[in-house]
C-alpha cells in the first residue's frame, strides 16, 4: 500500500511540474500573440495615416563626428580565438591600470558610456565594448549564438585577451543581466560589480510572474520572440520607434537631466540602421526564456545597484529584492527623476555614486592584478 502511495505521489509531483512548464510556455506564447496583434493594428494605422512614408527608412552611411571624439578613447578590436568573433571596443586610460569594463544594454552600443569613459580614465583602464551583434563587433547569424552562456563567455574572453584576470564590471540593462551572470559564474574575476537599472535575473523572473504590471511593462520581451516582424516595426517611418524610445516624455533620456542631442541620436541611428544590426540586438531576447530559471544565483562580489526612479520598463520594487542573492556588501541608490538610461541623463550623479562605491572597503589599490 505504501509503495502505491509513493508512486501516486511521484506521479502527482511530475504532473504538477509538467503543468507548471506548460503554463509557463502558454503564458509566453499567449502574450506574444497578444503583442503581435497590437503591433499589427499599429502598423495598419500607420499605413492609413502615412501610406508612402511608413516603409521608408535609410541606412546611415557616415558616422557622426561624436563617434570619433578622441576624448572618449581609442577604437580597438580584438578577435577571440575560441569563438572566432571580432569585438570592437573603445579604450582610454593607461594600460596596466586596473580594468573597468562597461557592458551596454538594448538598443545601445559603446557610446552609451561616453560620460563614464571620460570620468574614470584617470584611475582605470576603461573599456566600453560593443557586445556581439552590436556596433562594429561581429554579428553571428544564428539565434542560438546569443544564448546567455555565450554572452557570459564573451566577457571572460575579452577580459583575458585584454591582459587581465579580473575587473571592475559595470553593466546597464542587458549588459547588467550579463554582468550579474558573469559575477555569479566567475566571482574571482569581479573585484566589484556595478549594475544600472537591471535587477538580478532571478528577481526579475519571480517578480514579473507575480506582478501583471511588470509583465505589461515587459511586453517587448514577448513581441521580440517573433522573427523579422519586430525588425520591421522598429524600422518603419525611418526608425520612429527607436527615436521615440530615446526621446519621448514617457521613456526617453533627459526628462530631468541631460537631453540627448541631435548628434547623439544620430549616433544611435547610425549604429542600428546598419544591415542586420536590429536582428543582432533582438536575438538577445529570443533566447532568454529558455535560459531561465538560473541554477546558480548568488553573487559574492561587492555590488552597487543604481536605479532610475522613473524607469518606464522596470518597477523599483525589484531593486531592493536583489539583496537576497548577494553574499557581500550591497549598496542600492535610487536616483530621483532619472530614467532607464540614467548613466546618460544623470551622468554626474551616477559618476559620483560610482566613485563613492569604489573608494569603500579595500580602496582602489585592490583592483590591480
Amino acid at each position: 500500500m505504501a509503495r502505491v502511495l509513493n508512486n501516486l505521489l511521484l506521479f502527482l509531483i511530475r504532473l504538477a511540474l509538467k503543468i507548471r512548464v506548460w503554463g509557463y510556455w502558454a503564458l509566453i506564447y499567449g502574450y506574444c500573440a497578444l503583442c503581435t496583434t497590437a503591433a499589427l493594428l499599429k502598423l495598419c494605422w500607420n499605413i492609413v495615416l502615412r501610406p508612402t512614408a511608413t516603409f521608408q527608412w535609410g541606412i546611415r552611411e557616415t558616422p557622426p563626428a561624436c563617434l570619433n571624439d578622441t576624448s572618449l578613447g581609442t577604437h580597438c578590436y580584438v578577435r577571440i580565438k575560441e569563438s572566432g568573433l571580432r569585438f570592437h571596443y573603445v579604450a582610454a586610460g593607461e594600460r596596466g591600470k586596473p580594468l573597468m569594463l562597461f557592458l551596454h544594454g538594448f538598443p545601445e552600443f559603446w557610446f552609451s558610456w561616453r560620460y563614464q569613459l571620460r570620468e574614470f580614465k584617470s584611475e582605470f583602464r576603461v573599456v566600453a565594448v560593443d557586445m556581439r551583434g552590436y556596433g562594429e563587433s561581429d554579428l553571428p547569424l544564428s539565434t542560438e549564438s546569443y544564448q546567455l552562456d555565450h554572452l557570459v563567455t564573451d566577457v571572460k574572453d575579452i577580459v583575458e585577451y585584454l591582459g587581465y584576470n579580473r575587473c571592475c564590471l559595470v553593466g546597464h540593462d542587458w549588459g547588467g543581466t550579463i554582468a550579474w551572470l558573469f559575477a555569479i559564474h566567475y566571482p574571482e574575476m569581479v573585484t566589484k560589480l556595478i549594475v544600472l537599472n537591471c535587477p538580478h535575473p532571478s528577481v526579475f523572473t519571480d517578480y514579473a510572474l507575480r506582478h501583471p504590471s511588470q509583465l505589461l511593462k515587459s511586453s517587448h520581451f514577448f513581441f521580440f520572440q517573433l522573427p523579422r516582424f519586430p525588425e520591421l516595426m522598429l524600422s518603419i517611418n525611418d526608425f520612429k520607434a527607436l527615436k521615440a524610445l530615446f526621446t519621448s516624455r514617457s521613456t526617453g533620456i533627459g526628462r530631468k537631466g541631460r537631453w540627448l542631442t541631435a548628434e547623439d541620436l544620430e549616433a544611435y541611428l547610425y549604429a542600428l540602421s546598419q544591415p542586420g544590426a536590429l536582428t543582432g540586438a533582438l536575438n538577445y531576447y529570443r533566447n532568454v526564456f529558455s535560459s531561465l530559471p538560473l541554477s546558480h544565483k548568488h553573487v559574492r562580489s561587492p555590488v552597487l545597484l543604481l536605479w532610475g526612479e522613473r524607469d518606464a520598463f522596470l518597477e523599483q520594487e525589484m531593486a531592493e529584492a536583489c539583496r537576497l542573492y548577494i553574499r557581500n556588501h550591497f549598496r542600492l541608490n535610487i536616483i530621483s527623476g532619472a530614467s532607464h538610461w540614467l548613466q546618460q541623463d544623470q551622468p554626474d550623479i551616477v559618476n559620483t555614486l560610482i566613485w563613492t562605491f569604489l573608494k569603500e572597503g579595500e580602496g582602489r589599490k585592490s583592483y590591480r592584478n
